[in-house]
C-alpha cells in the first residue's frame, strides 16, 4: 500500500514519466503512459540530473504489455529514459522474461540495455549473457561478449548473437559451439531456428558425435531429425570411412547419405577409394554406389590398381560380414602396372581375393593379351597368383607388326610367378601358333592342334610347349607359312584399347 503522503509526488512523477514510453506509429498519435504500480519511496536528486527522479524499494512499472520491476530506478523526463538497478526484471506478455543487474531503457526507441548477469527466457529458450540489448519495437535482442543459449538438451555458446523473438531465430558469431548428448557442433557463424531446431552454417564447421564427424563450410543440420545437408569442402568420417563431395546429404537415423560433384569415399581399412560425381551411401548396410566418371583406387602393397566403370558398387559380403564385394558395370577398365583389363562388368570378392570379368573381357599381362567369355583372376598376398579363362579362351602376343604367337582352347588356367605369367594349361580343343626364333630372327612357325597342352613362358616369351594327347602339328619355314594360316579362329588384337596409364581407364573404344 502506497502511503497517502506520497500520492501527490507519484502523480507528478507519473505525468512526467508518461513521456518515456511513446507508442510508435499508432493512429491518432496516441502516447502510451507509463503506469507506476508501486514504489516505497520517491525522491528528487539533482546529483543525477536536473530532471531526474528516484524510485526506491519494490519498484514496479507497466508499459503496454511489459511489466518492469527492480529495487530502484532513475527517471529522466527530458530524454524519456529510465535506469533500473538491482534485481531488474522485465516481463513481456506470457512468453518473455528478461532479468539483469542493471537496465537502461529508452522509452522513445523502446531499447533496453541490460548489463551483468543477464538472463532472457522466451518460451523454452534461455539465454545467459553479461551484456544484452533488446529492442521492443523490432523484437530483436543481441548480445556481445559471450552468451549461452539452452533449449531442452541443446546448449549453445558464442561470442556474439542476435535473436529475433517473433520468429525465434538466432544468429551467432565468433567461436560458436552447440553441445547435445548426441553431438557437438563447432562453427564460426550460425543461424539457428529454435522452432524447427535447424542450424544453418556459414564458415568452417565440424559436427562431431561418437559415430561420425561431418565437416563443411556451408550448409544446415536438423538437430531434431539428425539430418545434415552440407557443402563447400564437405566430408563425413565414420568407422574408418570418409565420404567427400561438393554437396553431402546424410540421415543418421537410417544411415543413408548421398553426395554429388567430386565425390570420394575412402575406406582406410581396405586402402580403397571410390571416386565419381554422384554417390549413395548406406552406413548400416555398409553399402556404397558411385556413378558418373566412377573410379576405384586400391593400394596393393607397393602397387596401385585403378578401376573405372559407369557404375561402381561396394557392399558387405553376405557370406562373410568382415569382407566386401565390389561390382562394376558397363565399360570397365583396369590399370595396374602388371595387369590391365577391359570388360563389360566385374565382381571382386575380397574374401576370395578373386576378380571375375564378364562381357568380352580382355586382359593384358606384359606382352600377352588374353580373352575369353569369362576370366577369373585370383590374388594371394596382393600378388597375381592364378587365372582361369573359360569359353573360347585365347592368348596372343605380338612378334612383329603382323606376326602373333597364339593359343586357343576351351578352357585355360594361367599361373603367375612374381606377377608374371609363367605357365598356361590349355584344356579342350587346344590350338597353337608360335614362331621359332634363332638369334632374335624369326625362322619359322609351329602350328599345332592338341586337346590338352601346357605352355611355359620365360620373360613373357614361349619357352616350351608340352602337348599332352596326340598332337597334330607342322613346322613351316617362315617363307612357306601360308598367310591364311597365320590367324587362329576368333583371333583379334586390340592393343589400341589397352590402358597404358591410369588416366587411360577413362577412354573407351
Amino acid at each position: 500500500m502506497i502511503p497517502t503522503r506520497h500520492k501527490p509526488v507519484l502523480l507528478i512523477c507519473s505525468l512526467m514519466l508518461g513521456m518515456l514510453f511513446p507508442i510508435h506509429q499508432l493512429k491518432a498519435q496516441k502516447v502510451t503512459r507509463l503506469e507506476i504500480l508501486n514504489a516505497e519511496l520517491t525522491a528528487y536528486d539533482v546529483k543525477i540530473g536536473k530532471d531526474a527522479r528516484k524510485l526506491i524499494g519494490d519498484v514496479q512499472m507497466k508499459h503496454e504489455d511489459v511489466i518492469m520491476s527492480c529495487d530502484s530506478a532513475y527517471f529522466y523526463t527530458s530524454t524519456g529514459s529510465v535506469d533500473a538497478f538491482s534485481n531488474v526484471k522485465i516481463v513481456q506478455g506470457d512468453t518473455l522474461t528478461l532479468t539483469g543487474d542493471r537496465v537502461h531503457y529508452d522509452g522513445n526507441t523502446k531499447l533496453a540495455r541490460v548489463r551483468r548477469n543477464v538472463k532472457l527466457v522466451n518460451n523454452e529458450i534461455t539465454l545467459l549473457t553479461d551484456s544484452l540489448n533488446y529492442n521492443r519495437a523490432t523484437e530483436i535482442a543481441y548480445y556481445m561478449g559471450g552468451g549461452i543459449l539452452t533449449q531442452e538438451d541443446n546448449r549453445l555458446t558464442s561470442g556474439r548473437g542476435r535473436f529475433f523473438l517473433e520468429s525465434e531465430i538466432f544468429y551467432f558469431m565468433d567461436s560458436v559451439v552447440i553441445t547435445n548428448p548426441d553431438y557437438t557442433i563447432y562453427t564460426d557463424s550460425l543461424k539457428y531456428d529454435t522452432d524447427t531446431e535447424i542450424s544453418y552454417f556459414s564458415g568452417p564447421t565440424d559436427i562431431v558425435s561418437e559415430e561420425r564427424t561431418i565437416y563443411c563450410e556451408n550448409g544446415w543440420y536438423d538437430t531434431q531429425q539428425d539430418i545434415s545437408f552440407v557443402t563447400d569442402n564437405a566430408y563425413l568420417e565414420e568407422e574408418g570411412r570418409t565420404l567427400k563431395g561438393d554437396t553431402l546429404y546424410y540421415e543418421a537415423d537410417i544411415g543413408f547419405g548421398w553426395a554429388s560433384s567430386n565425390v570420394e569415399l575412402t575406406d582406410t581399412t581396405e586402402n580403397m577409394i571410390l571416386k565419381g560425381n554422384y554417390g549413395l551411401y548406406y552406413s548400416d548396410q555398409d553399402y556404397a554406389i558411385v556413378t558418373d566418371s566412377a573410379l576405384m583406387i586400391q593400394v596393393d602393397g607397393t602397387d596401385t590398381m585403378y578401376v573405372h566403370a559407369d557404375t561402381l558398387r561396394s557392399l558387405q559380403n553376405p557370406e562373410n560380414e568382415e569382407s566386401r564385394i565390389l561390382k562394376a558395370y558397363n565399360r570397365v577398365k583396369i590399370f595396374r602396372s602388371d595387369i590391365q583389363v577391359m570388360c563389360d562388368s566385374l565382381v571382386y570378392v575380397e574374401a576370395d581375393s578373386a576378380f571375375d570379368f564378364f562381357g568380352e573381357p580382355v586382359l593384358w599381362s606384359d606382352e600377352n593379351q588374353l580373352t575369353a567369355e569369362q576370366i577369373r583372376v585370383v590374388m594371394v598376398n596382393q600378388q597375381l597368383h592364378r587365372m582361369y579363362l573359360t569359353g573360347v579362351a585365347f592368348v596372343a602376343s605380338q612378334k612383329d607388326s603382323v606376326k602373333f604367337d597364339q593359343m586357343r582352347g576351351k578352357e585355360m588356367t594361367g599361373y603367375f610367378s612374381d606377377n608374371k605369367l609363367s605357365k598356361i594349361v590349355v584344356t579342350g580343343n587346344g590350338q597353337t601358333i608360335y614362331y621359332a626364333v634363332d638369334q632374335e630372327v624369326i625362322i619359322g612357325a609351329n602350328k599345332t592342334e592338341c586337346s590338352d597342352l601346357i605352355i611355359y613362358l620365360k620373360e613373357n616369351q614361349i619357352s616350351r610347349v608340352i602337348y599332352m594327347t596326340k598332337p597334330d602339328g607342322i613346322f613351316y619355314p617362315l617363307h612357306l607359312f601360308p598367310s591364311e594360316e597365320a590367324k587362329l579362329t576368333g583371333f583379334k588384337w586390340v592393343e589400341q584399347w589397352r590402358p597404358l596409364t591410369w588416366k587411360d581407364v577413362f577412354f573407351w573404344k
